[in-house]
This record gives structure tokens, C-alpha cells and sequence, in this order.
């Protein structure tokens, strides 16, 4: 009996001949993820891949200057405290305002009966123009009956009384008022424009985030949180004050308005303006000298300049 030949002299018969696992084709090595495939015979390799550039870093945000309050397109108008109480009429006097207002409050021997005050007698009062210190123009009352300073907004008017308490109490009348807020017109007239408002709304409180963005940044640190805290204090101001304003949540005039107001002072303090030159107060350009006519026998250049003294 012969014994079967040892497993070497098979291989070597099996690779001699091209039989049994010498006949398989050899099995490529799984490629790697990343890997870039090899040249093949005769190629040339391909070039190396340029790196990736890094991200650019996002960049830092930038003031936003809305357009100021047009003073004169309330000049003339019956505004109301909240669109429904009192009545208040700007008029031009001059280079200034006056303005005849009437208080809406409740009798102080008898908080639940209304009663109403028109300061000065019902004649004009002559408002202080105070400058434009918010980026909005702003004027205050001179006599000593409810003092009280006036912005003016577009379309809407923003009062806030001088000193301590809010409220006016007039004896005399037995009337106690409290006249802070917007000023402006009533429902009525508002409610057709709720789409614009709401348009121009979002651009507001974008100018307000991102003027606010920048005073943060610009700020030294220990003066960033009273600048948060500033800016946390608008938001419950702004929510108090249109709270009370008629119809606010179906036509939004009055937050409209108070975020444009918060982005103009922001803007102002950040050195920037925006108040559009217009055709009363832009530069003229200066009027250019014709030449005078040439004279026969004379140097047209000595004419003109004869002329000019």
C-alpha cells in the first residue's frame, strides 16, 4: 500500500499544474475607506488633492439705521391716548410746535366716574423742542400743569411724564389723569394697515437685535450688563404700554412703533443717524462762474477777473 504523498508535494503539483486552489484567481485586499485607488501599469499618479480651505468666520454684526419719523405727518391729526382716550393736535408754530390736549381720568371723589382736563384752557401750549437726543425729534410742555415730554413717532405720538408719580391731579376739576403712552390714531384707521405693520414690524425687531448686538460687543465689560438689563427693561415697557393701546393684538401699530423708536436710539448712540437729507436741508452744490465774454484787444482772463472784484 502507498502512502499518500505529504500536503507539500500536492501544492507543488497544484502549482505546477495550475489545478485545485492554484487555479483561483487571487482575491484583491478590500479597499480603504479614503484610500485613493492605485495607478495602474504605465499611468501616472494622479496629483495630490488641494486641501480644504478653512471656513471664513461669520461675520460681526453691523448697525442698522431705519428711517426717522416724518414730524409732519402727524402735525395736524386727532391722536388719542391709546387710540380711544383724550385728544391731542400738533400744530407748526414756526420753526416749533404747540399743541392743544385734552386729558381723559377719574374723578377723585369718585375713582369709578371719568372725567376730562384741557391743559392751558383748551388754548395751545408752546412745546420746548429738546433736540433730537433718541434719534426722534422731542419736545416737552413749559407750563407747570402735567409736565410731560413728547416724542414724536410716525403717525403716533409717545408721552412720558416729567417726574414723579405718572399721574396729574387737578384739584380744581377733581380729575386725576395719568397721560403716559402712545398717542396716536384709533382702531378704525389702523386695522386696514395690520399686513404692513406686520411687515415692518419684523424689520424693527431685527435693527433693534442687531443694534443691540453691537452695543454689546463695542461695550467694555463692566458696562455689558447694563446694557442687558436695559434692553430686557424695553421688552416689559413695550409690553406694558401697547397692552393698553385698543385693538393692539389685531393691527400691532403700537409695537411697531416702539421697536422703530428702540432701534433709532440705539443707532444714535452708536454714533450713526437716520435722518435722510431731504430737499429742504440738503447741501447745494456750489454755482460755478461763467467767464465773462473776450473783449477784442483785451486778455480774456484779466475781464474775468475784473469781474470777480
Amino acid at each position: 500500500m502507498v502512502a499518500p504523498a505529504p500536503a507539500s508535494a500536492q501544492s507543488f503539483l497544484e502549482e505546477l499544474f495550475g489545478i485545485g486552489r492554484a487555479a483561483r484567481p487571487p482575491v484583491p485586499p478590500a479597499p480603504v475607506p479614503g484610500a485613493r485607488p492605485p495607478a495602474a501599469p504605465g499611468e501616472a499618479p494622479p496629483p495630490e488633492a488641494a486641501p480644504r480651505p478653512a471656513p471664513a468666520p461669520p461675520a460681526p454684526p453691523r448697525p442698522v439705521v431705519i428711517k426717522a419719523p416724518n414730524d409732519d405727518a402727524v402735525v395736524g391729526q386727532e391722536l388719542q391716548q391709546n387710540g380711544n382716550a383724550g385728544s391731542m393736535r400738533l400744530e407748526r408754530a414756526g420753526s416749533g410746535f404747540t399743541a392743544r390736549v385734552t386729558l381723559a381720568g377719574t374723578k377723585v371723589s369718585q375713582p369709578t366716574e371719568s372725567c376730562k382736563v384741557a391743559l392751558g384752557d383748551g388754548q395751545p401750549l408752546a412745546l420746548a423742542d429738546q433736540g433730537k437726543p433718541n434719534g426722534v425729534t422731542q419736545l416737552a410742555t413749559s407750563g407747570p400743569a402735567c409736565p410731560m415730554r413728547l416724542e414724536i413717532l410716525e403717525g403716533g405720538v409717545m408721552v412720558t411724564p416729567i417726574g414723579e408719580p405718572d399721574a396729574c391731579v387737578f384739584t380744581a376739576s377733581d380729575c386725576a389723569t395719568t397721560p403716559k403712552g402712545l398717542w396716536g390714531p384709533g382702531a378704525a384707521v389702523l386695522l386696514p394697515r395690520a399686513q404692513e405693520f406686520d411687515a415692518a414690524r419684523g424689520a424693527a425687531d431685527k435693527a433693534v437685535r442687531e443694534n443691540y448686538k453691537v452695543m454689546t460687543q463695542r461695550a467694555r465689560r463692566e458696562d455689558v450688563r447694563p446694557i442687558v438689563t436695559e434692553q430686557a427693561a424695553f421688552s416689559a415697557d413695550r409690553e406694558q404700554i401697547c397692552r393698553a393701546y385698543v385693538r393692539e393684538g389685531s393691527h400691532g401699530f403700537c409695537h411697531l412703533r416702539f421697536s422703530e423708536a428702540r432701534a433709532l436710539s440705539l443707532a444714535t448712540r452708536l454714533g450713526l443717524s437716520g435722518a435722510a437729507p431731504t430737499a429742504s436741508n440738503a447741501p447745494r452744490p456750489a454755482a460755478r462762474k461763467r467767464p465773462a465774454p473776450a473783449v477784442d484787444g483785451m486778455n480774456p482772463g484779466f475781464e474775468a477777473g475784473a469781474q470777480d472784484q
